[in-house]
């Protein structure tokens, strides 16, 4: 054997070597296994994050449906309202200021508009009824719309609006009748 020389080797130095090499192995079996599972753990991440697309992109068309669709209640209800707040004998009753609202819930809290959808004819039909109240103190009303398809446009058009006027002395104010 050589002593000193570059190559000499010192006691024990070569199972130092084994061990390093068998170090190696390990890490590459770890390795592996850690590439498995991190692969496993990637993919149910990338599900995850598919899930949440999908339920954010469901969640958009829905709200973009109910405020932008044109044969929403919401949209008819707002038409509605509108028309009311421009006629002048519903404006001649209630005051200059009108305001609409929906049924009361259990809370308190008012839904926007009760509402059926039935189908006709085979035309969809819908009806509302909403609340309106006035300036004028202790005066309210009950508003009745009727919204059938147009088959041509694609979009409800009004059938009718009417409301009734709920205090003294009641009566029946008619905006609109297209029967």
């Amino acid at each position: 054997t050589h002593a000193g020389g570059p190559g000499a080797e010192k006691p024990g130095e070569e199972s130092k070597r084994v061990a390093v090499q068998r170090g190696q192995k390990d890490e590459t079996l770890l390795s592996a296994a850690q590439k498995v599972k991190e692969a496993g753990r990637d993919f149910t991440y990338f599900i995850v994050v598919l899930v949440g697309i999908g339920v954010t992109g469901g969640l958009f068309y829905v709200i973009f449906k109910e405020l932008f669709s044109s044969s929403s209640p919401s949209k008819i209800y707002g038409d509605a309202l509108e028309k009311c707040r421009s006629h002048p004998e519903i404006i001649g009753v209630f005051g200059e200021s009108i305001k609409g609202y929906g049924e009361a819930t259990r809370r308190g809290r008012r839904q926007l508009v009760s509402h059926i959808e039935y189908v006709k004819d085979g035309l969809k039909h819908m009806r509302l009824k909403f609340y309106i109240e006035g300036s004028e103190t202790g005066k309210r009303g009950t508003a009745h719309v009727e919204v059938k398809e147009n088959p041509e446009r694609g979009r409800f058009e009004v059938r009718y609006i009417f409301v009734d006027v709920d205090t003294y002395p009641r009566r029946t104010i008619v905006i609109e009748d297209n029967r």
